[in-house]
């Protein structure tokens, strides 16, 4: 890959997934994590100063929040940047207005981490989204920001659209909420708390807890910046009250974009390298060299480029991905060429995401001939020949990447949507094809 700048402007319309002739063997870079830029604007945005973020991602769902903060009365400027993928920001924080209607879009963090922010403010916040994303889950969150004393105007639906009638504070205190749906809630509640009046005595009373990495990654995030934290039992979490620093903030890489690019050497037994692989970090997509490992590939990390090199097949796992749920729709686009089923469980929480990703990967996984058994929390994938034939991405980012990968193996794959990966990779098409070009590849629709 050259280290020229990539176009933002992501590719739209009907896509022919390319089909891979031979072994794909490339190095790729990723733009910034979507969760980590999402949660250090919101930061920087009540901080104690201006302060900048690094390679941050500029995508559709960091645009809501960029467009979000503003709307509350925060100053965030593009200022000249030494990344590949666009500009750095600068974030001024200022008191929380309000009286602007926010558009989350598709974005659940925007939803979720505005919401509490939007009691802070000092006039109504009306907050809606896309069509497409009325139905995510918010139940959770009205309840617990009313018990904490926040005015919020559903109409009875605890769904969006709804209004939050900002009052300048939130007293804070000891809430409960039941996250099982979303571990956003949580984050989302987390990353106000520094701002209530007493700080947040928060206790989950759900039985199952999704993505706890993205739970440690707000944490993380606050602690950088000097708001103490701390877990005095599982699933309870102490805030202090507090300002949190201003900082400059270099964004990591998005590990779960990564995925289906380094998923592609195990799916055309290639090669792929991935720059600026964190030595740590809590992104959820931090778990897939493990994953990919147990999957048959060889794994390497080398002065932070991760290489993933295929074996000698492809191995059917049974595989718990609670912690990383976003990497299902990959890991299925694995599973269907592997040497024998694959089980995964723990992901019955991704049903409320931007579509159902279980039934959706099910349903488009059997119209390519595909064996798939839907599961109370999960899925079973046999793998068996697989043909051509539409993959819609039902307004899922991830589902669109997923019909590409399977695509490099399956000639005449046809994605109905591919600029719904322009919600946290614009560049995804761009990035795809470059991935591939000493392949021999050609396209789908001439194979």
């Amino acid at each position: 890959m050259s280290a020229a700048r990539y176009s933002t402007s992501p590719a739209t319309g009907r896509y022919s997934a390319p089909v891979a002739d031979g072994p794909v063997v490339a190095t790729v870079t990723i733009p910034g994590s979507k969760s980590l830029t999402n949660r250090e604007l919101v930061i920087a945005a009540i901080a104690d100063g201006q302060g900048r973020l690094l390679r941050p991602l500029h995508s559709d769902d960091s645009r809501r929040m960029i467009e979000a903060l503003r709307a509350l009365g925060v100053g965030i400027e593009e200022v000249e940047g030494d990344g590949e993928f666009g500009p750095d920001l600068e974030v001024t924080p200022a008191p929380l207005t309000g009286g602007r209607e926010i558009d989350c879009g598709q974005a659940g963090t925007v939803m979720r981490f505005i919401a509490p922010l939007a009691g802070l403010a000092t006039a109504d916040v009306p907050l809606t989204a896309h069509e497409s994303a009325l139905h995510r889950p918010m139940g959770a969150m009205i309840h617990a920001l009313r018990d904490l004393g926040v005015d919020i105007d559903d109409e009875g639906t605890w769904s969006l659209p709804f209004t939050v009638r900002g009052h300048g504070h939130i007293r804070g205190g000891r809430v409960e909420i039941d996250a099982s749906e979303s571990s956003q809630f949580v984050s989302g509640l987390l990353l106000a708390a520094p701002k209530f009046d007493v700080g947040l005595h928060l206790v989950h009373t759900g039985e199952h807890l999704p993505s706890l990495p993205h739970i440690d990654m707000t944490i993380e995030a606050l602690s950088t910046r000097g708001i103490r934290i701390e877990r005095p039992a599982v699933g309870e979490w102490l805030v202090e009250a507090g300002v949190p620093r201003a900082k400059q903030i270099a964004i990591e890489p998005d590990l779960s974009n990564a995925a289906p690019f380094l998923a592609a050497a195990l799916v055309t037994g290639g090669e792929v390298s991935m720059t600026g692989w964190p030595l740590h970090s809590t992104q959820p997509g931090a778990l897939l060299p493990d994953i990919l490992r147990a999957m048959g590939a060889h794994v390497i990390r080398h002065s932070g480029v991760l290489t993933v090199r295929a074996g000698e097949g492809i191995r059917g796992l049974d595989l718990d991905l609670s912690a990383a749920s976003e990497l299902t729709p990959t890991i299925v686009g694995i599973a269907a060429f592997a040497d024998g089923p694959t089980t995964i469980r723990g992901v019955a929480h991704i049903r409320g995401h931007e579509t159902d990703r279980i039934a959706a990967l099910v349903g488009n996984l059997r119209a390519l001939g595909g064996e798939i058994e839907e599961l109370p929390d999960g899925m079973r994938i046999t793998p068996v020949p697989l043909h051509g034939g539409e993959w819609p991405a039902h307004h899922d980012h991830r589902m669109a990447t997923t019909g590409a990968l399977i695509g490099l193996r399956v000639p005449g794959v046809e994605i109905d949507e591919i600029g719904t990966t322009a919600k946290t990779l614009p560049e995804f098409a761009q990035l795809w094809e470059r991935m591939r070009e000493g392949t021999g590849a050609r396209e789908g629709a001439d194979a």
